[in-house]
């Protein structure tokens, strides 16, 4: 039986009705006192108290006496589906709800009162009732429009009803489940992919921080940019110009721009490295956290990425172009890998500070985002890493975490941690990086991705803790908001958070389940998570809350790594720069 049975029929204990026999006769006392003891001050005090007593009584029409007959409550249930314990139902069909209040005996339908029971959220007492033959059952038939994805509450008062007194309150929560028709007109599915792009484009580019024209942080950041979702933001406005949302002139303008700033000597750079965030203006750090107020070499490597990608782009361009492009060499040999060996280690670390030193003492190791880091400083033509760190560094030797080689929902996970981990491992440093053809002596990366996103799918297609919208649409689990936060949600941290993000950027990977998450995500929910920068960050149906914020890291992945699954072309940028072909060597890459 339910535990709201329980906590139910508990009452009966704590109701006058059914107080222990020496509870009852106490108050007997009270009112009745020996004979023998009452004189007759006492006696007029008596009834004094006794007047006083009904007066009060009358007036508290409320106050059960002890003869008051408790109405108990078996069980509720709505569209049949009986409450949990939490006293919550979701995914209630909005277009037909039924109430059902099963009692624990026969009650008196004549004294029904249904002012003491109704719903919130513009309802009311707007519904149809009617009663079982048995007078057991009451049945609610709501007669108001009921809307889709909204949360509504079912009261019941304390105080007399049906004959009888409600000792306890009751409340029903219930949230209404999705509404399947189309939010927008249906477009073919290359119609779509191009409006998605355009429309999260925007973010690098309105949104731009207007001063340095690097991406920032967030929606509404104001002065803070990011230096890691600025690389990707170079390569978002690579993808603008190949797709006419802006024009080439217009996109060199702003990448220069973002070069010039840079490059200059006011920007606070660490041994070649920047910091995660910047201000936008002035160029100067602005701390992540406490300790994090230097360089920040995971960043920094996303931003190299987008900027080798920009020097394949305009190094055989105009006098101009040319001259940009030397700015970005500059920039990109400028970054001192091996002062983040931290005295000569073969491993990297993530940070740096002039003030605290190494003192966040978090080393860059697999399997996570960090394959870039490795990759970039292997490939430096003036601060090249050893082979060595590589492998004990970031490869562990194939240590666990880096390999892991077991089967989740029937799928080999080559690389990482049980069940993947959060799916930006697979995109971060993917979008320049091309896993299609890459193999070293630890993975086919290609088949690394390709596992992690199915076992993603998988993970929310089952919905082994049964969250709310979780389905074969509706579906992908990464860093992103979360209500009242921030989390990197996966199989093993789920917080029943989707992140349009996650299955988005891996359509490379999914191509049929990333598209029919695009769609439901458009489609279907498109009222309620699509807005002037793209889909929002992140919802949750159980909860409805739905993110009304942008951040650049999630946006990023989704126009570059559509665009690699269109053409290719950030990947085909990216491989042929030189530099990192040299890097892939080293390593021991084939690609």
């Amino acid at each position: 039986m339910l535990k709201l049975h329980s906590l139910i029929r508990k009452h009966r204990e704590l109701t006058i009705n059914g107080k222990s026999r020496e509870a009852v006769s106490g108050v007997i006392s009270l009112i009745q006192p020996p004979a023998l003891l009452l004189s007759l001050g006492m006696k007029i005090h008596v009834l004094v108290f006794l007047t006083g007593l009904i007066l009060f009584s009358c007036k508290k029409k409320e106050s059960p006496d002890i003869h008051d007959k408790a109405i108990v409550i078996d069980y509720v249930s709505v569209n049949d589906v009986f409450v949990n314990d939490e006293g919550t139902i979701n995914n209630v069909d909005f277009r037909n709800i039924s109430v059902e209040i099963k009692f624990g005996s026969k009650v008196d339908t004549t004294l029904f009162n249904k002012d003491k029971l109704f719903f919130q959220g513009g309802i009311g007492t707007s519904y149809f009732h009617k009663f079982d033959v048995s007078s057991t059952s009451l049945y609610l038939i709501l007669s108001q429009t009921i809307q889709p994805l909204t949360l509504y509450r079912m009261l019941l008062d304390v105080g007399p009803n049906l004959g009888g007194f409600f000792f306890q309150g009751f409340t029903l929560t219930f949230i209404t489940g999705i509404d399947s028709l189309p939010k927008f007109p249906v477009i073919t599915d290359d119609s779509l992919l191009t409006l998605v792009q355009k429309q999260t484009f925007k973010y690098f580019w309105d949104h731009a921080h207007p001063v340095s024209g690097l991406s920032r942080e967030r929606y509404g950041s104001g002065e803070i940019v990011t230096s890691g979702g600025s690389g990707f933001g170079l390569m978002a406005i690579l993808v603008g110009i190949e797709r006419n949302f802006i024009t080439r002139g217009e996109g060199f303008e702003r990448i220069r721009k973002i070069a010039d700033f840079l490059i200059s000597p006011a920007t606070d750079r660490f041994h070649g490295a920047f910091p995660h965030w910047l201000n936008g203006t002035t160029g100067k750090v602005i701390p992540f956290s406490t300790y994090d107020d230097g360089g920040d070499l995971v960043e920094t490597a996303f931003l190299m990425q987008g900027l080798l990608a920009v020097n394949e782009y305009f190094r055989d361009g105009s006098p101009e172009e040319r001259y940009m492009c030397d700015t970005v060499i500059k920039l990109w040999e400028s970054v001192d890998w091996n002062w983040y060996r931290r005295d000569d280690q073969n491993r990297l670390f993530w940070h740096w500070s002039p003030n605290h030193g190494w003192a966040m003492n978090m080393s860059v190791s697999g399997w996570n985002e960090g394959l870039i880091v490795y990759l970039l400083a292997a490939a430096s033509p003036t601060f090249s890493i050893p082979a060595a760190v590589y492998n004990e560094g970031w490869a562990r030797n194939g240590a666990y975490p880096m390999k892991n080689g077991k089967s989740f929902y029937g799928i080999q996970l080559p690389l990482g941690e049980d069940y993947g981990g959060p799916l930006f491992f697979s995109h971060y440093s993917f979008l320049g990086l091309d896993p299609r053809n890459l193999t070293d002596q630890y993975a086919d990366y290609w088949a690394q991705n390709v596992a992690h996103s199915g076992i993603n799918y998988e993970y929310c297609r089952t919905n082994p803790r049964n969250r709310s919208g979780y389905s074969d649409s509706c579906w992908g689990l990464t860093a992103s908001d979360i209500q009242n936060g921030y989390s990197a949600s996966s199989p093993t941290n789920d917080l029943g958070v989707i992140a349009p993000t996650a299955a988005l950027s891996s359509l490379p990977y999914t191509p049929v389940e990333s598209m029919r998450a695009l769609k439901f995500f458009y489609y279907t929910l498109g009222d309620k998570i699509w807005g002037d920068y793209g889909f929002y960050d992140a919802f949750n149906l159980s909860t409805l809350w739905f993110a009304g914020s942008y951040l650049a890291i999630d946006q990023g992945p989704v126009i570059c790594m559509i665009e690699n699954y269109r053409t290719g072309l950030l990947w085909n940028l990216f491989m042929s720069n030189q530099d990192v072909k040299n890097g892939l060597d080293k390593l021991g890459f084939t690609y």
